[in-house]
This record gives structure tokens, C-alpha cells and sequence, in this order.
């Protein structure tokens, strides 16, 4: 009996060390509220950190789920500095990979806030690991559907073009074997060669009539003078005339989006507009100040990164891969038209809409006016001119009163002296 209670006793020291074991071992990793992690994690981390991808900071699924430690991870999200100063191998190691660009500290965050926060981003990425590739779950909402291929269209447009073609074939043989047998039995008609030249003969002799009807033959060649003259004068009108043309851009670009829902004000890309005589086409570093860590899984913003040479995951250039964007030219004057955008951005007040039409409703940019010479002499003629407070204006009242009081005046004083003036 001795013997069977120190066998129990020793049983049942193991099973408690291993129970406290297996305790210790549930307690280093979070248990938290992975609902409540994710309102947190939105408001916290989403400006540097995604889930499944690299941004700022590193891809959290991946990264937290490996990191068996939580109470570290804590110490990491609530005060990342502190561990760097205290020399925490994790710490500067992390700090180093990341070319030593300062976490934000969170100490405002709980122990509980923390481990909901790692709660939800195992939970997440468990459910993206689980998801199969282009499952809709995982992407957000419904794969879109392509549609049928050109190739489908075109074959079945085919089809219908030959059915057709061997339809009518097969109604001409049917009908030529339809007067062979009855050609055969003597049962088609005899007169029927004679009315058919009978109906030509008159036909003809109609069309005689009408020619040597004057006023008719007078009506036709005017009606044909009168359409061909409008066609060439409309013709003639309209060269070089490119209201409506839309070119395909190399980057699908959306100013009904950035312009129109996001509010972005179009010199924010086009600085030009209000300084100099072109708009200029934005740099691609514009796109990204914001790109960089907006809409970075999008193969439109991989267009950019590529042009640049930048890679996503090290978020470093590499010049040696870098080329630039064939944008297609939408608006084009001929070479002996002068238009200086700050003239008439900057001087005259003119709203960007007033030549480029509701440019924030447009999904692709299109021309929207003709910007024909006539076009542009009845906006000057309509437009008033706001010369209250302007320089050049109250340069030009200085030199009409000196002109008034007989002083010399020179071409300089009236701005010949400009650059725009000659060099354009």
C-alpha cells in the first residue's frame, strides 16, 4: 500500500507540473477580444501597418503570428523606444532592419488593448491563410467578371455571317432546281421572258422621261451642290478640331475620384497652372505622397512603382530600373497659338472648369471645349476684367497717367522687357 501511494504521489506531481506547464505556456500568448482588437487596430495601426503586406512597417499577420512571446510584444507596441534604449536584442534588431525609423509608442494602450490587438491580426491572418486564392471573402466583396473575349464575340459574329451566307447560297439552288423541274414537266410559264423584257423596256424609258425633266435634273444638282459644299465647309471647319478625343493613358487615372470625391485641388498636381505657361504633367514622386501606403496591392499604382524603380516590400529606389511614363497628350494648340496658363489662372481668375469642362466628373480625361480661335475671342468678349488689386493692372493706370501728362514712356515700363514676350 506504501509502495501504490508514492507511485500516486510522484503521478501526481507530473501531472501538475505539467498542467502548470501547459499554463504557462497558454499565458504567453494573448487572449484577448478579437472584436474589439479590431476597432483598435483600425484606429491605431492602419496608418503603417497592414496584415497581409508590407507597408511602412512590416506585414503584421506573419510577424506577430511567428513572435511566440506576447508579453514582449506588449512592451514592443506600448513603448518600442524604451526596449531600444535598453538595448532588447529583438528591439534594435527590428530597429536596424527598418533603417532605424522610429515606431510610435502607445501607452496610452492597455495590456488588454494590447492583446486584442494581437487577437485580431491572428485571427485575420488565420482566416487569410485559410481563404483560397481569389476567394471573394478574402479580397473584400465579389471577383469581377471579365466578360465574355473578343475572341468569343468575333467567333460567334462569324458563325452568324456564314449561317447567313449559306442560307441565302441554299434558297438560289432551290429555287434554280425548283425551275429545272418545272422547266422539265412543262409547267413554267412561257411569257414569263417576254414581261421581264417587257418591264425592263419601260423602266427605261421612264428613267429617259425623268432626265429630260429640267427643273427635276436642277432640283438634284443643287441638292448635291448645296450637301457637298456643307460637307467640305464642315470639313474644313473642324481640321485640327479634337473636341471629345480621349486617348487610352498608359496609367488609368480617375479625376472623377482624386478631383471630385477626394476633393484634391488641381494644382496640387498641376503646379504649373499657377506660376508658369504650361499646367505641367504631375511627377510621379506627386503620386506618391500618398501612394506609397494608399491602394498599394493596385496593379495601376504598380505601374508607378515600377516607372520609379521602387520596390514596396524594401520601400527603396533603384534608379537603374527606373523609366518614365508615356503620357498621351490630350490638349494641343498649333505652334502659332500662345496660351500661358498663370495668365489666366493666376492674373484673370479663370477656373481650370472654364476651359477643361466638369473635369471632376470625369472618369477618363477627355477635351471637352474645341479651343478654336473663335472659341476663345467670345470667352474674351464675355469675360470681365477684375483689375481691383492687381499688379500688372494698376502698372497699367501708372502708365496711362504718365502718357496723359506727356512723359516719356518706353516699351519697357509696358513689360516688353518680359521673357514670355518673346520666348515662348
Amino acid at each position: 500500500m506504501r509502495n501504490i501511494s508514492l507511485i500516486l504521489k510522484q503521478f501526481s506531481r507530473s501531472v501538475l507540473l505539467i498542467a502548470g506547464l501547459a499554463v504557462w505556456g497558454f499565458s504567453a500568448r494573448a487572449q484577448g477580444d478579437a472584436a474589439k482588437g479590431e476597432a483598435l487596430f483600425k484606429a491605431k495601426c492602419t496608418a503603417c501597418h497592414k496584415i497581409e503586406s508590407r507597408m511602412t512597417g512590416p506585414a503584421l499577420g506573419p510577424t506577430i503570428t511567428s513572435e511566440t512571446d506576447d508579453k514582449w510584444l506588449t512592451k514592443w507596441i506600448q513603448n518600442n523606444q524604451a526596449l531600444i534604449t535598453a538595448k532588447d536584442p529583438k528591439a534594435v534588431k527590428i530597429y536596424n532592419e527598418y533603417n532605424q525609423a522610429a515606431m510610435t509608442v502607445f501607452t496610452e494602450l492597455s495590456d488588454g488593448d494590447v492583446a486584442n490587438i494581437i487577437a485580431y491580426v491572428r485571427a485575420d491572418w488565420k482566416t487569410m491563410q485559410a481563404a483560397p486564392k481569389g476567394d471573394p471573402s478574402k479580397t473584400g466583396g465579389a471577383t469581377a467578371d471579365s466578360g465574355p473575349s473578343n475572341l468569343v464575340i468575333f467567333g460567334l459574329l462569324g458563325v452568324i455571317v456564314i449561317a447567313f451566307i449559306i442560307i441565302l447560297v441554299l434558297n438560289r439552288v432551290i429555287a434554280t432546281l425548283e425551275r429545272l423541274l418545272l422547266n422539265r414537266k412543262g409547267l413554267l410559264p412561257e411569257v414569263a421572258e417576254e414581261d421581264t423584257t417587257k418591264a425592263a423596256a419601260e423602266r427605261a424609258a421612264t428613267f429617259k422621261k425623268l432626265l429630260k425633266n429640267k427643273k427635276l435634273v436642277f432640283f438634284f444638282l443643287l441638292s448635291f451642290t448645296i450637301a457637298g459644299a456643307s460637307w467640305q465647309w464642315t470639313t474644313l471647319w473642324n481640321t485640327n478640331v479634337h473636341t471629345g478625343y480621349q486617348p487610352v493613358q498608359p496609367i488609368k487615372y480617375s479625376h472623377q475620384l482624386h478631383a471630385g470625391t477626394m476633393k484634391i485641388d488641381c494644382q496640387y498636381c498641376h503646379g504649373g497652372a499657377y506660376k508658369s505657361k504650361n499646367a505641367t504633367i504631375p511627377s510621379l514622386n506627386v503620386c506618391m505622397n500618398c501612394h506609397k501606403v494608399v491602394k498599394t496591392e493596385s496593379p495601376e499604382i504598380h505601374k508607378i512603382y515600377d516607372a520609379l524603380g521602387y520596390d514596396p516590400q524594401t520601400q527603396k529606389y533603384d534608379t537603374t530600373k527606373a523609366r518614365p511614363i508615356q503620357w498621351i497628350r490630350v490638349h494641343n494648340l498649333p505652334d502659332l497659338a500662345y496660351f500661358n496658363h498663370s495668365q489666366h489662372v493666376k492674373v484673370g481668375g479663370i477656373k481650370c472648369q472654364t476651359c477643361h469642362g466638369p473635369i471632376e466628373t470625369m472618369q477618363e480625361v477627355k477635351q471637352y471645349s474645341p479651343l478654336t480661335m473663335k472659341w476663345c475671342i467670345q470667352c474674351h468678349k464675355r469675360t470681365e476684367v477684375n483689375y481691383k488689386g492687381n499688379a500688372y493692372y494698376d502698372n497699367m493706370i501708372q502708365v496711362h497717367d504718365r502718357i496723359k501728362r506727356g512723359e516719356k514712356v518706353t516699351a519697357a515700363a509696358l513689360g516688353g522687357i518680359e521673357c514670355g514676350k518673346c520666348h515662348y
